[in-house]
């Protein structure tokens, strides 16, 4: 019977473990945390976001210059096969007011439960707190409780995370063992930090919902929250990038407004009222909204053009993303050029790559998750293939 090593359980390390075990390849499954899935847990946290019900051409649109790479994976494994497959592990799911989709049950353990019972049924070894520490030829060698143990494979899938929650084991030490095929890791889907005044302590917590995001070319309408270290939530996630790279981030806080309205507005007479009674009033802006006005901008302009401008584009001054340990997900990884198109590394035939290790970056909402699934099946039938198995339909 043709082995494989899989390294790494997390979703992408699962699948390929599935694929390789439906296929007929005894599999191990190896990871260096004391259980699985852990990143995966968390995830789920607040709502396990499996997919989005979109059609399937603009759920891809939203993988950037990954696109085109991700695309023919995805569409073997995209939206509606994770919805199916999140059957296949008992799990029903209902579908947001976003498009989001998740499991009624709302958390992660159950369907992960679910995939480690299906993983063992299928004759599966699963191996934890192994570190994977170094490889000579055919040879991997391990850091376990019980000393370093080496292990030998036709095939290894390596599933071995970003560099982000590295407590949950996505540290991206394994970089190193890859010699110049990585591109430099960088946070994704971050917060934003933020080093406020006393002024703004009373509105941590308060949501950032009616606004616009944008730096760069990434623009957003999602929310954030008004956080002790600075702004955070899918709004800002969604435009972390374009500060990344060095571009300013602006709030637009009447998005819904041409900037000749917000002008008339504020030309309106003000009487006797305070300036931020007056602007509750013509603007409908709240009052945490108000505060980060007072906060960035002394002293507000008398020139309503001018302040109808800053209104529709405020300046969040020095914004700089939180340290990449913090971020959801993170850039770089195993580039495109050093993978065939079933994710073999081109210097190493019979290893293959897959989930956030890959140099794909991609929002939230989903995306994230079914890029794992997508690459983790894909990595796991590139390997079958390569045994001369058969890949389960």
């Amino acid at each position: 019977m043709k082995s494989a090593l899989v390294i790494g359980g997390g979703p992408a390390g699962l699948m390929a473990a599935q694929e390789l075990a439906l296929a007929g390849a005894a599999v191990t499954l190896i990871e260096a945390k004391p259980s699985l899935g852990r990143k995966f847990l968390m995830a789920g946290a607040s709502g396990l976001n499996l997919t989005m019900n979109v059609p399937l051409e603009a759920f891809t649109e939203h993988y950037d210059e990954a696109e085109a790479w991700l695309s023919p994976m995805l569409h073997e494994f995209g939206p509606q096969e994770v919805v199916e497959f999140a059957s296949v592990l008992d799990q029903t799911v209902f579908t947001g007011s976003s498009g989001r989709v998740f499991p009624d049950v709302m958390k992660a353990s159950p369907m992960l439960r679910s995939w480690i019972a299906r993983l063992k049924a299928l004759d599966v070894r699963i191996l934890t707190k192994w570190r994977w520490v170094a490889w000579d030829n055919d040879a991997f060698m391990f850091e376990t409780p019980e000393g370093q143990k080496t292990l030998q494979a036709d095939v290894i899938v390596f599933a071995l995370g970003g560099k982000s929650w590295a407590k949950l084991g996505a540290d991206g030490e394994w970089a190193g063992l890859f010699d110049d095929v990585v591109a430099p890791f960088g946070p994704s889907n971050s917060a934003i930090s933020i080093n406020w005044s006393s002024h703004i302590e009373p509105y941590f917590g308060s949501p950032l919902k009616a606004v616009k995001f944008t730096s760069g070319v990434y623009q957003s309408r999602g929310e954030a929250v008004i956080s002790e270290k600075g702004l955070e939530g899918g709004g800002v996630y969604s435009v972390s990038r374009g500060v990344r790279e060095g571009h300013p981030l602006f709030i637009d806080l009447k998005p819904d407004w041409i900037i000749d309205r917000v002008e008339a507005a504020l030309k309106k007479p003000k009487g006797k009222a305070s300036t931020n009674n007056y602007l509750r009033k013509v603007l409908k802006l709240q009052k945490h909204e108000l505060a980060l006005l007072n906060e960035w901008v002394r002293p507000l302009p008398s020139d309503a053009r001018t302040f109808a401008a800053i209104i529709k584009n405020l300046l969040v001054p020095n914004a700089k993303l939180r340290p990449m340990d913090e971020a959801i997900s993170t850039s770089g990884g195993i580039k495109r050029e050093a993978l065939n198109d079933s994710l073999m590394l081109h210097s190493k035939p019979g290893a293959f790559c897959a989930g956030e290790m890959l140099d794909w970056e991609a929002p939230t909402g989903g995306y994230l998750l079914t890029g794992c699934f997508a690459t983790g099946r894909a990595a796991g039938r590139g390997a079958a293939k390569y045994l001369d198995l058969t890949p389960k339909p």
